[in-house]
C-alpha cells in the first residue's frame, strides 16, 4: 500500500478567511515507513471521520511560528483499498485523538 501526504501552510490572514494560503503535496506514493519517519513528531493527530475505521485521512497540526504566526499542517491520506481495520490501526500507530 503506497501513501501520499499533502500540506497546508494557514497565515493569520487566511485564517480570517477560513482558507489555507497554500496547499499541496509533501510527498507522493510513500509507504507507511516512509509516512511514519516524516509524521511521526508532527503534533495533534486527528482522523478526517469521528468513526475512524471510515476515516480517509489523518491529519497532523502542527506548531504555530511565533515570528510570523503561520501553521503548517500535514495530512495522511489513506489508499481507498486500506481496510478499516488498517485505518484503525494507522490511527493508533501515530496516536491520534479520539481512537480507542
Amino acid at each position: 500500500m503506497r501513501f501520499d501526504i499533502t500540506y497546508e501552510i494557514v497565515t493569520p490572514e487566511s485564517a480570517e478567511h477560513g482558507e489555507a494560503d497554500e496547499t499541496g503535496f509533501t510527498m507522493q506514493d510513500v509507504t507507511l515507513r516512509e509516512a511514519w519517519d516524516f509524521l511521526r513528531w508532527e503534533g495533534y493527530c486527528e482522523a478526517s471521520d469521528s468513526n475512524t475505521s471510515a476515516a480517509r485521512w489523518l491529519t497532523f497540526y502542527g506548531e504555530q511560528d511565533h515570528a510570523t504566526g503561520d501553521m503548517t499542517n500535514y495530512s495522511l491520506h489513506f489508499p481507498a483499498k486500506l481496510s478499516q481495520y488498517s485505518r484503525i490501526r494507522i490511527a493508533r500507530l501515530f496516536r491520534c485523538y479520539g481512537v480507542k
